[in-house]
């Protein structure tokens, strides 16, 4: 293919001196085909490697599957390994904490809620002894101011009284005074 000299292609036999009988059978038809199959082979060898990357691409496929399955698998082991630890002692711990925190709880809320309800019966007694003392004075207040409403035509019938009694004192004092002025102006 390359250079000066002649070549013999792969998979036919050169004749050094003789001649083959495998040859002389084909003829020069036989031998040309030879010829271009093993240029064809010659040429898949060294130029045409999907085959061989074929096989590359296969192996590292199948690598990459074994790693990530067993990958999967620890990571799979691992959550069960959790799962259990998780079902045989942290729950049950947690259920027992819980348990005994939620009865503190609960207690300390009945204990809270007794406590409100006492306060709120109080606290409604107050009010109604207040509402109570209230309506009272107010009933009290009312009496009073009708006792001074039936008082007053009394007092103002007193006050009219002394006040004209002391109108006519006044003009009887004037009256007096008149006649004393009276003798006096005469002189």
């Amino acid at each position: 293919m390359s250079g000066g000299g002649t070549e013999t292609p792969v998979g036919c036999e050169a004749a050094a001196g003789g001649g083959s009988k495998k040859r002389d059978s084909l003829g020069t038809a036989g031998s040309a085909h030879l010829i271009i199959k093993d240029l064809g082979e010659i040429h898949s060898r060294l130029l045409d490697h999907r085959p061989v990357i074929q096989g590359e691409t296969r192996y590292f496929v199948k690598e990459f599957e074994e790693k990530r399955g067993l990958r999967e698998m620890r990571v799979l082991e691992n959550l069960k390994n959790m799962i259990h630890e998780a079902n045989e002692h942290t729950l049950p711990r947690c259920r027992d904490t819980m348990r005994d925190n939620l009865n503190q709880v609960l207690q300390r809320l009945q204990a809270a809620n007794e406590s409100v309800y006492r306060l709120q019966q109080r606290e409604q007694e107050r009010k109604k002894i207040h509402s109570d003392h209230l309506i009272a004075s107010e009933k009290q207040h009312m009496l009073q101011w009708d006792d001074f409403m039936k008082e007053q035509p009394n007092k103002r019938a007193e006050v009219d009284e002394e006040h004209r009694k002391a109108m006519e004192r006044l003009k009887e004092q004037y009256a007096e005074m008149e006649k004393d002025l009276a003798k006096f102006s005469t002189f």
